[in-house]
C-alpha cells in the first residue's frame, strides 16, 4: 500500500508557486508514495471552539479532517505573509491539532518547505510553522528545508519541476517523509 502524503499549500493564488511546488513534489515522488494536494483550504472557517462540535464540524473543515486522518504524513508548502505563514496554513494545522487525543496531525511526520519572492524564500514562515506543527503534535523534519527566494524572477519562465535545485532536493524530503511515516506505523 503506498504512503499517502497529505500537502497542504499556505498560499490560496491560482498561480502560487508554493502550488505548483506541491504539483512538481507528485511528479517527483519515489515510487510507492502519492502526494494528495488537499483542495479548500480558503472554506474552512477560521478555528473556533463553538463551531467544532461532534457531528456538526463545518463541511469544509471535517473534509480537511478526513483527509488528514487518511494520511501517512503532511508536506506544508508556505510563502511567506508579513513575515510569518499565511493565515490559511496555520488555521488548517489549529483544525488538524483537534480534537485533542486523537487529532490527525499527532504522531505523523510532517515536513515544511515552499517558495516566496522575499530573500529568505519563506524560511521565516516554515520556521513559524514546524513551531506550530510540533506544538500541534507532529513529527517534525527539522533537517528537510527547502526555502526557494525569489520566486517571482526564477519561477517566470520555469516550473518548479524544471528547477535544478528542486529536483534535486525535493525527492529527498519526500523520501525522508516516507522513510518517518513507515517507522511511525511500525511503532
Amino acid at each position: 500500500m503506498p504512503i499517502r502524503v497529505l500537502a497542504l499549500v499556505g498560499s490560496l493564488r491560482s498561480g502560487s508557486h508554493n502550488r505548483q511546488l506541491a504539483q512538481a513534489a507528485g511528479k517527483l515522488a519515489p515510487e510507492g508514495v502519492e502526494i494528495d494536494i488537499h483542495e479548500g483550504l480558503a472554506d474552512v472557517p477560521l478555528y473556533n471552539e463553538d463551531i467544532d462540535i461532534e457531528g456538526s464540524v463545518p463541511a469544509a473543515a471535517a473534509r480537511l479532517r478526513e483527509a488528514a486522518d487518511g494520511a501517512d504524513a503532511f508536506l506544508l508548502l508556505s510563502p511567506e505573509h508579513n513575515g510569518t505563514l499565511p493565515a490559511a496554513l496555520k488555521n488548517a494545522i489549529d483544525w488538524g491539532s483537534r480534537p485533542r487525543g486523537s487529532a490527525a496531525l499527532a504522531g505523523k511526520p510532517a515536513a515544511v518547505i515552499g517558495a516566496s519572492a522575499g530573500r529568505f524564500g519563506g524560511a521565516r514562515a516554515h520556521d513559524d510553522a514546524r513551531r506550530a506543527l510540533g506544538v500541534a503534535g507532529a513529527v517534525v523534519l527539522e533537517h528537510a528545508p527547502l526555502a526557494i527566494p525569489g520566486s517571482r524572477a526564477r519561477f517566470a519562465d520555469v516550473q518548479p519541476v524544471q528547477d535544478a535545485e528542486v529536483t534535486e532536493q525535493l525527492p529527498a524530503i519526500i523520501e525522508q517523509l516516507a522513510a518517518a511515516a513507515t517507522e511511525a506505523a511500525a511503532s
